[in-house]
């Protein structure tokens, strides 16, 4: 590590207002034009939660991960603002040489690091990026601890991640490969625990999607005799509308009528085990 060094913790993007709302969604759908309905229901959802908190806690993250390593840490986004070209360009502008790109999603890291070797490339700066890192020791012990304080006597633990179309597994994404592993590594953490995964969030638009999605998973539950389900999001690190409104809301609302006793483990955001994860993550990059 030099002082020409910094990283780049880059995440999805999430807006601050919601008058960004509809830009931000045509950015998600790289363009493509965007029916009402979606834009009202995205806007719906978002002030249901008070606004997403997940700028302010990718912050928090970079405070800590910047107290560890005495590195500049910055925060950029691949879909809305901070733009990573842009933060990319201001490190550049301070002398920054060296962008380790640290994906803040530890599964399909590919296109979170796209869009920082972009960045890179535009400023001029070399790029080292972090390859998925959802089997991280640290992030197991964080996921496992979450998820154990939330457990209550016989309950099924469900680990859930964020759906993508199936298309996109059959063309050699290895996100579900990724997930399934990371839910495994947890769950064996968790002693004999009955656990399974299933898949949130799945787009508006329709679609083969990968499954089970939630309300199928409850449904398998309660048939099984199951009372009590404890869900733990693997596929997110922080606080944000799939979480506070899909599972706090949606989900929630979704179990207890079908007659489940519902739990969630918290989210990880600035976990002490996570900022290790971090840590371990940009120095192992940095060499």
């Amino acid at each position: 590590m030099n002082k020409t060094d910094a990283i780049l913790l880059i995440q999805h993007g999430s807006v601050e207002d919601p008058s960004e709302i509809p830009d931000f969604v045509r950015s998600i759908r790289r363009g493509r034009p965007t029916p009402p309905a979606i834009v009202e229901e995205v806007t719906h959802r978002w002030k249901a939660i008070g606004g997403s908190p997940l700028l302010s806690i990718t912050h928090a993250e970079a405070d800590a991960l910047h107290a560890r390593l005495g590195l500049p840490v910055a925060v950029g986004a691949r879909l809305w603002k901070p733009w990573a070209k842009d933060v990319v360009a201001d490190l550049a502008s301070k002398g920054i040489t060296r962008v380790v790109s640290l994906p803040l999603a530890p599964m399909s890291v590919h296109v979170y690091n796209q869009a920082s070797e972009e960045a890179c490339k535009a400023a001029g700066v070399e790029c080292v990026s972090v390859p998925a890192w959802n089997a991280e020791p640290a992030l197991i012990d964080a996921f496992a601890d979450v998820t154990q304080k939330a457990m209550v006597p016989g309950a099924h633990v469900l680990f859930t991640a964020h759906s993508l179309p199936k298309r996109v597994i059959a063309m050699g994404d290895l996100y579900e490969e990724q997930v399934r592993k990371t839910a495994e590594l947890v769950g064996e953490r968790l002693g004999g625990a009955h656990w399974s995964v299933a898949f949130q969030s799945a787009g508006m638009d329709g679609g083969d999607w990968l499954g089970p999605d939630l309300p199928t998973a409850f449904d398998g539950l309660v048939a099984s005799g199951v009372k009590d389900v404890v869900l733990c999001a693997i596929g997110f690190l922080a606080d944000h509308t799939e979480i506070l409104f899909d599972l706090d809301i949606e989900a929630r609302a979704i179990a207890t009528e079908k007659g489940l006793g519902y739990h969630r483990a918290s989210s990880l955001n600035d976990h002490a085990r996570l900022i290790d994860a971090l840590e371990a993550l940009a120095r192992r990059a940095l060499g």
